[in-house]
């Protein structure tokens, strides 16, 4: 099983057990070992995992962090926990000053559910008070999966982890920055869109008037960008399945019309996508998945054929579902909430695969 289709798996058991857990100590034995174990370190070995590490610092003697991750002999990682019923974002504190009395090189912070990274980038042996690398068990980004991997113990690099944590932690910054930008573009950054292309004077009504026409700027280049790259993808997809000259997929009802894709393809489809493929990837090459776009839904296609439908998502303002057909190919739907619901209908949508494998 592949490290993200394993994370899925341990996302589906917490999801069943938090909320019979209410301690700190059932977190550690529920949550945290297990995920750590997921790891692949040996958290029955005292040299390599160690519970309740001394982390004495000023006058506080008998200081004692939840696990430190050993390595000859010395604390390379220090874990801190909490309850799953608490945030972890007033606890950081506490981790803050184990760090600084020991010679780990990096903190995580968890209640089992939220795992925060730190380390000390901005002064040495100091660790940061804002995280490098956030990751939510609970709603997880493939993105960030990689990044997470460098911890595991096969591959546990400390200077690479601590060049990548500079990386992650700038490009967090830039992407806040262009997250702000695009809500509510700055004078100063209108002013100088302004100046690279209008001729004008950028007077403060010249500013607000712009801004409006920036923002939908940002919203179009944004949308653009991901049609082009999902495009270029699929035709590369169909090249090599053969599957250009495929009909398009019939409606699952007579009287369905597909309509033409006249709309955007969503960030909200493209996870979808990616969910369905996470759902395959252990009983198929999921490179043989391709989909087709309406204004109304998206469509998975087995070998881009039309009549290998595997399932439709309808992501709609009021309501969201898939369906998944039967084997007379008549549509069966199923409600959901968030996009993370899907993966409740994953034995469907892999009984609708295997018919076709």
């Amino acid at each position: 099983m592949d490290f993200i289709d394993e994370m899925r798996h341990f996302s589906t058991h917490v999801t069943k057990v938090k909320d019979a857990i209410s301690t700190e100590e059932a977190t550690k034995n529920a949550l945290v070992l297990p995920f750590f174990k997921m790891l692949g370190y040996d958290i029955f070995n005292p040299l390599e995992f160690v519970p309740e590490y001394a982390a004495d610092f000023g006058v506080k003697k008998d200081a004692r962090v939840d696990y430190a991750i050993m390595n000859e002999g010395k604390p390379i990682i220090l874990i801190e926990c909490k309850s799953c019923s608490e945030s972890v974002v007033k606890h950081s504190g506490q981790l803050f000053q184990y760090f600084a009395a020991t010679p780990a090189k990096f903190g995580i912070l968890t209640n089992g559910i939220t795992y925060n990274f730190y380390t000390d980038l901005n002064e040495s042996n100091k660790m940061d008070f804002e995280p490098f690398l956030t990751f939510d068990i609970l709603d997880i980004d493939e993105n960030v999966v990689p990044e997470l991997r460098r911890f595991a113990k096969s591959t546990l690099d400390l200077d690479a982890a601590k060049s990548a944590a500079s990386e992650l932690k700038h490009m967090g910054k830039i992407k806040e920055l262009l997250s702000s930008l695009r809500a509510e573009p700055s004078d100063g950054f209108v002013r100088y869109v302004m100046g690279e292309i209008y001729d004008g004077r950028a007077t403060q009504k010249a500013v607000d008037e712009f801004r409006p026409i920036i923002k939908r700027g940002f919203i179009q280049y944004i949308n653009d960008a991901i049609s082009d790259t999902l495009k270029s993808a699929i035709r590369g997809q169909s090249e090599m399945s053969g599957s250009t000259s495929e009909p398009p997929a019939a409606p699952e009802n007579e009287d369905e019309d597909m309509g033409e894709d006249n709309s955007i393809i969503t960030l909200e489809e493209i996870e979808a996508f990616a969910i369905a493929k996470s759902i395959l990837r252990d009983m198929m090459d999921v490179d043989r998945l391709t989909y087709q776009h309406t204004k109304d839904y998206m469509v998975i296609l087995f070998d881009g054929n039309s009549r290998k439908r595997v399932c439709r998502f309808w992501f709609g303002r009021k309501q969201k579902y898939i369906t998944t057909p039967d084997e007379s190919m008549k549509p069966r739907r199923h409600d959901i909430s968030s996009l993370n619901d899907i993966y409740k209908y994953a034995e469907q949508i892999r009984e609708v695969c295997d018919r076709y494998i």
